[in-house]
Order: structure tokens, then sequence, then C-alpha cells
């Protein structure tokens, strides 16, 4: 497997940067694990879904990722699960966390954003985690969307737990108005779920017209990546990227 670019800044302002995109599944699994694979990953910006909700939620939102070497951007509890962690490189703009229309019987879902600056680059971030029902799934990714244009930003990574694969009306939608990591030009393996034999991927990350894909997949083989802590983390495999920034010029 070719290495996955480092995260730099190039002379010109722009940014290479790494994403991590996971599941945690509330952190009910091995935490030291999945600190583990965080770490390892070495990400700059963490999209996070099922984060913990409940008592102390923002403890433990907090131990994890000084466990991985990171800090808390927003959402958790306040966005009914996705949250945003980041490394020290990035500068924060603004955050907020945004509760989806609530369907009677069913989950509460939301997104967790924020805009940060890293080198010269500006960029929107959001993370996701869409309904298990087909017709409220579509209607969140056409909400996820309205959003990601409403954030001021000319450039933006969104990701998360779809629940859906590749070929299904809401993974086309995302695809109508962004771009799948992974299609363009993957890296790692691709399946994220479930995480003992995967066998579909229902996790992905996407990126607005103007950001350098230089891979994406499922870090199996990336060096402090160990399959073991893949598997005790939580029931998903992650998804990392590599990404391009160009320079915003503001």
């Amino acid at each position: 497997m070719e290495p996955l670019p480092n995260s730099r800044t190039e002379p010109d302002g722009s940014a290479v940067i790494r994403v991590l995109s996971y599941n945690i599944r509330s952190m009910r699994d091995d935490t030291a694990a999945l600190a583990r694979v965080i770490a390892a990953c070495d990400p700059d910006l963490v999209l996070l879904q099922e984060a913990p909700r409940f008592f102390r939620w923002r403890k433990k939102l907090a131990r994890l990722a000084a466990a991985s070497g990171l800090v808390i951007l927003s959402g958790g509890a306040t966005a009914a699960g996705p949250a945003l962690l980041c490394s020290l490189r990035a500068t924060v703009e603004r955050t907020e966390d945004v509760l989806l229309p609530l369907t009677p019987g069913r989950h509460r879902r939301g997104l967790a954003t924020a805009v940060v600056r890293i080198g010269g680059a500006r960029l929107g971030v959001l993370s996701c985690h869409l309904s298990l029902d087909a017709d409220e799934r579509h209607e969140q990714a056409g909400l996820l969307l309205d959003r990601l244009a409403g954030m001021g930003v000319t450039h933006a990574v969104a990701g998360g737990d779809l629940n859906e694969r590749p070929g299904g009306r809401t993974f086309r939608r995302l695809g109508d108005g962004l771009r799948d990591c992974w299609t363009a030009a993957p890296w790692g393996s691709e399946y994220t779920f479930p995480a003992f034999g995967p066998d579909r991927r229902i996790d992905a990350v996407f990126v607005t017209e103007g950001i350098e894909v230089l891979g994406c997949g499922v870090p199996l083989g990336l060096p402090g990546v160990a399959e073991d802590d893949l598997r005790a983390a939580t029931d998903h495999l992650p998804v990392l990227t590599a990404l391009r920034l160009p320079a915003s010029g503001d």
C-alpha cells in the first residue's frame, strides 16, 4: 500500500491535511484501542458519529480527544451524536451544532459543523449520522447539502455514517453535489462495516470541488494501526482521507 501523505503547509499557503471519519458507538467498547487507532492515523480533523450523549458525555469526549492528541472542536450531545475533534494545527473560526427535524418514534439526528483555517486554507467541516429510514435519510441528505451551501465557504469536507451503500439514492444525492473521496482516490480498504468481517461501505467522506483528494479508505496496514485495535475499538472501521486544500486568498 502506498503511504498516505503527511500533513503539511506549502509555501503558497495550500495545506495537505488528514481527515478521519469514525463511528465510535458511544465509546462502549475498548476506548484505549479507539484512541490508539485515532492517534496512529495522525488526523488534523476527526468527524465522529455516535459520540457520547448522556451522563458526563463532555468528560468522556474530552478524555478521548486528549488520549488521541487532539482537542474537542464541536458536537456531541448538542448535535445528537456527531462531533468534531481537531489538532492544534486548526484555527477555529466558528462552530455550530444543528439538530435535524425529529420524526416521532425515531432517533434524533444532527450535524456537527465548524469553519476552520489550516495554513492558508479556509474549510467548512461537517459530521453526520443519517437515519436508518430511507425516506428520512434522503431528506436529511438534502438538509446537509443546504447546510454546507449556507456556511459561507468555498471549500468544505463532510463525512459520516450514511447507513447506506454506494448506489443508494441518498448516497447518489450527496455524490451529485459533492465528490465521494473513495471514488476519487481509493486507498487502503473499502468496506467499513461491520468491524469483524466488513462487507459493505456505509461510511464515507465527501468534499466540494476544488479540493484535491490524495487518498481515501480504511487505514488497514497503516503503520501503528493494529487490526486487533480496529476490531476492539467499535463496530465500524474508520475512513481516513488525505486532502490538498487550496489557499483561500482571504
